[in-house]
């Protein structure tokens, strides 16, 4: 059993006060002995009242007023801080400390009051076993800005690391902060530079010393700041948790959009729904759909009813390219998705010479209909059957956004090839991709094997799933030679593949291994 002093300096609005005292009712406690100190410097006498009345089961409450009257002012812009006002923070935020340590607590927890915190952010510091975490939040600090997070890596609220005496051009600069900010989308513990408002700090921090107190030789104005440079050089490592972001009320227009966050925190089968919003990594861990997507071109008479036999009982809804088919690969989809919304997108002019374009229009065309997972399949690809049964758990899991297979290439329908320039089935290949609308997706220019996703989708958390696929449109001599031609007419000179693999294919006697199911 964890005791844990849960502190915070309140000066607040009622309607924000209202939502953050709902977010602390609703913490995760179990094993946790929690008590609650506020120092309240609120003006408004609706705060004061609900801060006096405010009552968790289970908890001490203890609220201590403020002895200190510099007021500030904030707008829908921002806050406006100056000197006095932060060493007024600093003052109470280290009370709390001082109380904390008095009393021999095993951990502070010191937030501010205009967060929302996810029902799991206190046991999820405890169990990171660190001394000084926090749970990260991201902000638009001015109303045109992008949100950025409350953590920093270097010096005043640089997010990005810079070695002793580099010069880094404009273009390196923002592509480690991209960087940075892109880790931070993913569930983690990652070591930062700089952090606060929402911050567990253990008892053998506070025994060694920290504080809010101003270093006098440092010029970086924020309590926040002092307070990790000193940690620092007490010999404490700083950290920020990513498992479950807290939703910043920075602005009263911001109590809009808390509505959405509060909605994804129903609890399902005594576990959390929880979707971050725009601008962050999206989950959900409920009810997501698949689309399939899928470019075709004359694939009626092939494998693709195989394909769909599996594909269609897995996804909730198909988005086709078809690259003018002259038969009838229309209705084959159409019998498959009966019932489920089916769109379907005929190119008058093929672009099979351009893979990339059509990949590309494939995808904007998918992601038009915001989807949730997207599996994007060959119409030559079949997978194993068994992801009917696992499917749902694959996309409702919260911790990642790209999923891999292997991939077998069938040389006839019973025997797939292996050998040093065919083996592909000893990697992983991704097929499942979750959509993160914010994420920056970039594809590789190639008009040949350019990749059925974007090519930097392995910079989002990914893992492997235990699922085989049968890539068919090897398996027939025919097959082969078309693909063989097409490979020598757009890249004889081997600029985006291998040539010897090219050879490869038309080899007489292959190395096969017989399929087992």
């Amino acid at each position: 059993m964890n005791r844990v002093l849960l502190g915070s300096p309140v000066k607040q609005d009622y309607a924000i006060l209202k939502e953050f005292l709902e977010s602390i009712n609703n913490l995760e406690t179990e094993e946790i002995e929690l008590d609650i100190m506020f120092i309240d410097d609120n003006d408004d006498t609706k705060s004061k009242r609900l801060l006096k009345n405010y009552r968790k089961n289970g908890c001490r409450i203890i609220v201590k007023p403020s002895e200190n009257s510099i007021s500030y002012s904030k707008d829908d812009t921002t806050h406006y801080w100056n000197h006095q006002l932060i060493r007024k923070v600093a003052a109470f935020k280290n009370a709390i400390i001082a109380y904390a340590k008095e009393n021999h607590y095993d951990y502070l927890f010191l937030v501010d009051s205009d967060l929302y915190l996810h029902p799991m952010t206190l046991k999820q510091l405890i169990l990171s076993k660190k001394d000084i975490i926090s749970e990260i939040f991201w902000t638009k600090w001015t109303p045109d800005s992008i949100e950025l997070p409350q953590v920093w890596l270097e010096d005043n609220y640089r997010l990005y690391a810079r070695k002793k005496g580099e010069i880094l051009s404009q273009e390196e600069v923002n592509k480690r902060t991209f960087d940075f900010l892109n880790i931070l989308q993913k569930p983690g513990v990652y070591r930062v530079g700089g952090l606060g408002a929402c911050t567990l700090i253990s008892k053998k921090a506070i025994n060694a010393g920290i504080s809010f107190d101003e270093i006098y030789n440092i010029s970086f104005e924020g309590e926040d700041r002092h307070f990790c440079i000193r940690a620092v050089a007490l010999g404490f490592e700083l950290f920020v948790d990513t498992h479950w972001p807290s939703f910043h009320m920075y602005r009263d227009s911001d109590l809009e959009e808390l509505k959405w966050y509060k909605d994804t925190l129903n609890k399902v089968n005594g576990r959390y729904n929880y979707i971050v919003l725009p601008n962050k990594r999206r989950i959900n861990v409920n009810q997501n759909s698949l689309t399939l997507a899928m470019t075709v071109k004359d694939e009626a008479s092939r494998y693709l009813t195989d394909v769909l036999k599996v594909a269609s009982k897995i996804a909730d809804k198909a988005v086709i390219v078809d690259d003018a088919s002259n038969d009838n690969t229309r209705e084959v989809f159409q019998k498959f998705f009966e019932g489920k919304e089916l769109i379907y997108i005929v190119n008058e002019t093929s672009m099979f010479n351009n893979e990339v374009k059509l990949r590309k229009k494939l995808w904007e065309s998918v992601i038009a209909t915001n989807p949730d997972w997207i599996l994007c399949l060959d119409a030559d690809e079949i997978i194993e059957d068994k992801i009917v049964e696992h499917i749902k758990n694959i996309i409702n899991q919260p911790y990642y956004d790209v999923m891999c297979f292997r991939i077998y290439d069938f040389w006839d329908e019973k025997h797939y090839r292996e050998d040093m320039y065919w083996n592909a089935h000893t990697k992983y290949w991704p097929f499942l991709l979750r959509y993160q609308p914010q994420f920056n997706y970039v594809w590789k220019e190639t008009p040949l094997h350019c990749g059925r996703f974007p090519s930097n989708i392995f910079e989002q958390p990914h893992a492997i799933a235990d699922i085989r696929v049968k890539h068919m449109g090897w398996s027939k001599a025919e097959d082969r030679i078309k693909k063989y031609q097409r490979y020598m007419e757009l890249d004889r000179g081997g600029k985006y593949g291998i040539l010897e693999q090219y050879a490869s294919i038309l080899d007489a006697n292959p190395s096969l291994k017989e399929w087992i199911e």
